[in-house]
């Protein structure tokens, strides 16, 4: 392991619960992308949980409906 990143984790060590996580995540995203291998958090697979059940329910937009979003967006 290199100088910086030892220094790193050592400072960390005294960082916020929420700033350990951030960090953590740079890290996993850092090892997915070396090994292809995508691993989503439990936020992550909570949403798209939800957003299935949204689907299976019906509650999607339209081809029409996303026309005309994109639409509003294209003549600005």
């Amino acid at each position: 392991m290199n100088v910086i990143l030892k220094k790193v984790l050592k400072l960390a060590e005294g960082w916020s619960e929420q700033d350990q996580e951030e960090l953590a995540q740079v890290a996993l995203e850092i090892e997915a992308r070396r090994s292809g291998v995508y691993h989503a958090t439990e936020e992550e697979l909570r949403a798209i949980d939800e957003a299935l059940a949204a689907v299976e329910r019906g509650e999607i937009a339209t081809d029409a409906e996303v026309e005309a979003v994109f639409a509003k967006f294209r003549a600005s």
